[in-house]
């Protein structure tokens, strides 16, 4: 019988692989939790200290965007080293839920409608509304992909197949790292601009939650880039990646604005190319 110093030792160094990307989904939930913790001490001195709590809304947004990094890398560590787990999805799932849905909702509350408009306002309440609708289209979207992830087979005819190389619907952290993205570009909160412009930018900030949570929801593909780094090119890869790493250091507000609006609208462009692209005509079989 074998005995505990016969066993091999990569049995051990397997079982603390599991760890890693529970780690990293770990790191996710606490970025998420600083992000909400920021946001609302921002809105705490936002009429007092504009500038401060600038800094305080920054700090969420740059937190959000660690997030979605560490959401990037949970998945894609559990697959390089086979590690993935039933309960490791449904753990990265509950953690989107929070850094991704509740932490933005949070920030761009603070940041740009309760800052704007009187709590008794028409304006404000319909913030709070598209806020809540942003929360459960996210959600929704998640409770499909998983669904889609683990049970195909019983979707209802007519629903979308899931696709390695494409996302069904705009996935809810790209949603987030846009609203993100925003105010990490501007962190003044929007009222220091004035009575006009910010009731201006208020609204087509609601505009934006509007559009983010129906492409949620929507059928629209979007790019997964879970084939990316498994061809013959990776050394290309590592290149971009090292270029945008640096450019994203040098000039952040810019370019995760860029980043983050082309990836939300590529979904989009996408599907208006392929309604533009001729079609095949159909011939008629003969007698």
């Amino acid at each position: 019988m074998e005995t505990e110093e016969q066993k091999p030792a990569h049995k051990g160094i397997k079982k603390g692989l599991y760890v890693i990307p529970t780690a990293f989904t770990a790191a996710n939930v606490g970025m998420g939790f600083l992000a909400v913790i920021y946001s609302i001490r921002g809105f705490q001195i936002v009429s007092s200290n504009p500038a401060g709590a600038s800094s305080y809304f920054n700090y969420a947004a740059v937190a959000i965007g660690l997030a979605i990094l560490f959401d990037t890398l949970d998945g894609r560590v559990a697959r390089m080293t086979r590690t993935a787990t039933e309960i490791g999805v449904q753990f990265d799932s509950l953690a989107d839920v929070l850094t991704f849905g509740i932490a933005p909702i949070a920030l761009i509350f603070s940041w740009g409608i309760a800052s704007v408009y009187p709590e008794s306002s028409g304006q404000y309440q319909l913030g709070v509304f598209l806020l809540f609708m942003y929360l459960m289209c996210g959600a929704f979207r998640l409770a499909r992909f998983n669904l889609q992830s683990t049970r195909p087979r019983v979707l209802a005819e007519g629903t979308p197949k899931l696709d390695k190389k494409n996302f069904v619907g705009l996935p809810i952290p790209p949603a987030a790292g846009l609203m993100a993205s925003i105010v990490h570009f501007a962190p003044m909160p929007l009222s220091a601009y004035g009575d006009g412009p910010s009731k201006l930018y208020s609204s087509l900030i609601m505009v934006l939650i509007a559009c983010l949570g129906i492409l949620m929801v929507s059928t629209l593909r979007y790019a997964s880039g879970k084939s990316m780094g498994t061809g013959r090119r990776n050394l290309y890869l590592v290149l971009v990646i090292a270029a945008v790493g640096m450019l994203v250091w040098l000039y952040s507000n810019y370019v995760l604005l860029i980043l983050s609006l082309g990836y939300v609208s590529h979904g989009v462009i996408w599907y208006v190319l392929s309604l533009l692209r001729p079609r095949p005509a159909k011939v008629d079989a003969e007698a």
